[in-house]
C-alpha cells in the first residue's frame, strides 16, 4: 500500500451513532475529491408508536449513493437485523459486493432470495479470522463473542493507520457455541499500533461484566427441571447459543422441543448450515406437540419483545392455531427489555398472566439472561488489549457516547471523538477531528414501499391518529344546487351525553352548508373551491367543539 500527500483516512457514520440500531458506517481513503469507500454494516431499526404503520426504518444512503461507483465493498460484522437488515432494501442504490462470514452469508442469502436479488448480489464468504483486501483497505475478521454466531470485529489496515471496528461484542470465556474472543489477535494489533478503535457503547453505564452463556445454561437447567405443565421459552431467535441451552435443558428434563415462529426455524437452519446445533434430538411439529403430555413438551418461541405478530403474542391472545397455554403452564422470558418495548411487553405479560400462566423473567429468576454487549470492566479490558490512539464510541445514544468518551479518557486514550450520524471524522493525517457534516436521515418502509422520513402519508397518519378525521360529502345538481348532504362522518372523535357525536355531526353539516351558500356563482362551478371552503369551515367548527384540528376530507359529487 502506498500513500500520497493528499490522502486522508475518514470515518463517516450514517446510522448507529446517537442511537442503538440501524448501523451504517463508512470508511474512506484517498484525496478528498477521489476517496474510495467501504461500508461496514447496513442495518435497520424498528418503528414505534410515533411511526404508525411503519415497522422497518432504514438509514438514508443519499450522501454515499452519489459516490456509489467508489464503494468497493460492504462488509458485515454479524447477522443481527440492525447490522444487515437493510442490505436487501438499499443494495440496489449502492451495488457493491458484500463480504461476510458463513452464518451471516446464509441469512443474507435468504433475505436476498425473498427480495429477488440473490442472483444480482456478489457475496464473498470470508472464513472466521480470514484476511482479504479491497482496494487500499487490508481487512481481517477478528473473532469476538456476542449473542449470535460468528460475531466479528474488523481490523482495517490502510497506509495511514489501522482501525479496529469492534461491531457488537462482549468478553465471554465460555460462549457455549463458537470460539471465544481472539485475544491474541487483538493484542497483536495493539502491538503493531491501532490508530482508532470504533467501539460498542451499549452498556457503558453498567459496572462489571455482562456475564457468560455458561451461567445461563446452569440457571436454565435448574429452572426447567423444576417446572411442571407446558413450558414456553421466549428468546431472540438469533441467539443460537441460548436456543442450544434451552433445547438441551428441555431434553435433560425429558421434554421434546417445538419451534414456534418463523425466525426460530430460519435461525436453526442457518445454525445447522455452519455445523451448530449438533447432537440434539429432532424438533417436533406443532401438530405433534398437541398430543404429548403437558410435562413432555417445551415451546421455543419468538416474541420476547411483545411483537404483535410473533408466536408468543398469538399464544397470549389465544389465536395461535396450535399452541395453547393456560392455568399451571409457564412462560420463561430469556431476554432483556429493549428500551421502547416496555409497553407491548407489559401488555403481553398481563395477557399471559390473565390465562393463569406463571411468568419467569430475569428480574425474578436471576441468571436466565445475560447481555451480549460489554460492560465497563470489559470495555476497560478491550482498551488495555488494543491501546488505540483515538477512541470513537458508536452503537449508543448521545449519553452513551459521551460517557464512553469520558471513560476512554480516564483510561489514558489520547484522543476521543463522539460523532453524530453524518459527521465525517478525519482520522489521519493530523489530529482526529470532525471535518464535514453530510446528510444523514431515515427512510421508512411503509407497506413495502420505501418512503421519506417525513413523507406525506405518515404525516397524515400521525395527524389522524392524534386529531381524528372528518369526511364531508355533498351532492350538487347541474345548477349547482345541493340535492343531498352535506353529510359529515367522524373517525376518532368523541361525544358525550350532553353533546352526542351525532349532534356534533349535524352542527358540522350546517357549517358546511353555510360555507357553500357563501360562495359566489363562479366559485360554485369549481369543485376545488367548494372543497376548500367547506373543509376550512368544518375544521374551524371542529376546533370550537373538540379543541382539535382533525383531518377534513371533502368530496363533491355532481349529478
Amino acid at each position: 500500500m502506498t500513500k500520497s500527500s493528499q490522502d486522508e483516512l475518514v470515518f463517516l457514520p450514517l446510522g448507529g451513532s446517537n442511537e442503538i440500531g440501524m448501523n451504517f458506517n463508512l470508511y474512506g481513503f484517498g484525496p478528498a475529491h477521489a476517496r474510495k469507500w467501504i461500508v461496514v454494516d447496513l442495518g435497520v431499526t424498528f418503528g414505534d408508536q410515533t411511526t404508525p404503520g411503519v415497522e422497518i426504518i432504514l438509514p438514508d444512503p443519499e450522501y454515499i449513493e452519489a459516490y456509489a461507483d467508489d464503494i468497493l465493498g460492504i462488509v458485515l460484522t454479524h447477522a443481527h437485523e440492525d447490522h444487515l437488515g437493510a442490505v436487501h432494501w438499499l443494495w440496489p442504490r449502492l451495488k457493491a459486493p458484500v463480504y461476510a462470514t458463513p452464518f451471516t452469508a446464509f441469512l443474507l442469502r435468504e433475505k436476498l432470495r425473498d427480495a429477488r436479488l440473490l442472483d444480482e448480489v456478489s457475496i464473498t464468504e470470508v472464513p472466521l479470522g480470514g484476511k482479504f483486501s479491497i482496494g487500499p483497505f487490508d481487512l481481517e475478521m477478528i473473532t469476538l463473542t456476542h449473542s449470535i454466531p460468528e460475531p466479528n470485529g474488523l481490523a482495517i489496515k490502510t497506509p495511514l493507520g489501522t482501525i479496529l471496528h469492534t461491531g457488537d461484542w462482549k468478553i465471554d470465556p465460555e460462549p457455549q457455541l463458537g470460539e471465544a474472543t481472539d485475544i491474541d489477535a487483538i493484542r497483536k494489533l495493539g502491538d503493531e499500533g491501532i490508530l482508532a478503535m470504533v467501539c460498542d457503547s451499549t452498556n457503558v453505564f453498567v459496572d462489571g461484566v455482562a456475564g457468560s452463556e455458561a451461567d445461563v445454561r446452569v440457571a436454565m437447567n435448574k429452572l426447567i427441571s423444576g417446572l411442571t405443565g407446558k413450558i414456553a421459552v421466549a428468546c431472540f431467535a438469533s441467539n443460537v447459543a441460548r436456543m442450544d441451552t434451552v433445547i438441551r435443558a428441555a431434553q435433560a428434563a425429558g421434554r421434546k422441543v417445538c419451534l414456534a415462529g418463523r425466525s426460530m426455524h430460519r435461525m436453526s437452519a442457518a445454525a445447522r448450515s455452519v455445523g451448530l446445533l449438533v447432537g440434539i434430538e429432532p424438533f417436533i411439529t406443532d401438530d405433534q406437540a398437541k398430543y404429548l403430555p403437558e410435562n413432555e413438551v417445551l415451546f421455543l418461541c419468538t416474541g420476547s419483545q411483545g411483537e404483535a405478530r410473533a408466536a408468543l403474542s398469538r399464544i397470549a391472545e389465544g389465536t395461535h392455531p396450535h399452541v395453547k397455554l393456560s392455568q399451571g403452564d409457564h412462560v420463561v422470558f430469556s431476554s432483556r427489555v429493549i428500551p421502547g418495548n416496555e409497553i407491548p411487553i407489559r401488555n403481553l405479560q398481563n395477557k399471559l398472566a390473565d390465562r393463569g400462566v406463571r411468568l419467569h423473567t430475569e428480574r425474578d429468576t436471576p441468571g436466565i439472561h445475560v447481555s451480549g454487549h460489554p460492560c465497563r470492566d470489559e470495555l476497560k479490558q478491550m482498551y488495555q488489549w488494543a491501546r488505540p490512539e483515538i477512541a470513537i464510541p458508536t452503537h449508543g445514544e448521545r449519553r452513551h457516547l459521551i460517557e464512553h468518551a469520558a471513560f476512554a479518557r480516564d483510561l489514558q486514550v489520547p484522543q476521543q471523538v463522539t460523532p453524530r450520524n453524518g459527521d465525517m471524522v478525519r482520522l489521519a493525517p493530523g489530529r482526529a477531528e470532525i471535518i464535514d457534516e453530510v446528510p444523514a436521515g431515515r427512510l421508512y418502509v411503509d407497506g413495502g414501499v420505501v418512503t421519506a422520513e417525513n413523507g406525506q402519508a405518515l404525516r397524515e397518519r400521525r395527524h389522524v391518529a392524534f386529531n381524528g378525521m372528518l369526511a364531508v360529502s355533498v351532492v350538487l345538481d347541474g345548477k349547482n344546487r345541493i340535492v343531498s348532504g352535506p353529510q359529515v362522518r367522524g373517525l376518532g372523535l368523541a361525544g358525550d351525553n350532553d353533546y352526542p357525536l351525532g349532534d356534533a355531526m349535524d352542527d358540522l353539516a350546517e357549517e358546511a352548508e353555510t360555507a357553500f351558500k357563501r360562495l359566489g356563482g363562479d366559485q360554485k362551478e369549481l369543485d376545488d373551491a367548494i372543497e376548500n371552503a367547506i373543509s376550512r369551515a368544518v375544521k374551524k367548527a371542529a376546533f370550537r367543539i373538540w379543541e382539535r384540528k382533525p383531518v377534513v376530507e371533502t368530496t363533491v359529487l355532481r349529478v
